[in-house]
């Protein structure tokens, strides 16, 4: 049972919009995804992206021991992944990884990125903490992909919306 101020703060962040993205990994420790907002700009002095995962999730430790991930931001188009990787359609991981929508790398150890996304952030993990409920990981990036199309994928309201123009 959540006591009222943490219900008034899940409340209040799902006030606050973010943006949809699938962050993947594959390694020693195997292949994994899972859909998050809590995605964050740290530094362009190196490229540093933040991504917090819950410290409950099954898919954590293999982020964890894989220690490279990849953040695909989701154009509107995406939002069926989205559901997906966030388990609300019942797929599992495996297909999930089957379906033609990934870039096909010969390099067994790639990260996974999505083909259409608005882009494509890889990198290593080169700090972890854990903050209460989460786990924060420090990316430094070293493949950054963007297109110049689509609209973005957000969170709102308990919701994925559209927000920008497809120009």
């Amino acid at each position: 049972m959540l006591t009222p101020i943490q219900q008034n703060f899940r409340n209040a962040m799902a006030k606050l919009a973010a943006g949809v993205n699938i962050i993947t990994t594959n390694g020693t420790a195997g292949k994994c995804g899972i859909t998050a907002t809590a995605v964050c700009s740290v530094t362009d002095t190196p490229p540093t992206i933040m991504v917090c995962i819950n410290k409950n999730s099954e898919m954590n430790p293999v982020f964890q021991r894989n220690k490279r991930l990849c953040i695909n931001v989701l154009s509107a188009e995406q939002v069926d992944l989205a559901q997906h990787f966030a388990g609300f359609k019942g797929s599992c991981m495996d297909e999930r990884f089957e379906w033609a929508v990934w870039h096909e790398k010969h390099d067994p150890t790639a990260q996974p990125s999505l083909n259409n996304a608005l882009a494509n952030l890889t990198g290593t993990i080169v700090d972890m903490r854990d903050i209460g409920t989460h786990s924060m990981f420090l990316v430094e990036l070293d493949d950054i992909q963007v297109s110049e199309q689509g609209q973005a994928l957000v969170y709102f309201s308990r919701q994925f919306h559209t927000v920008g123009t497809s120009e």
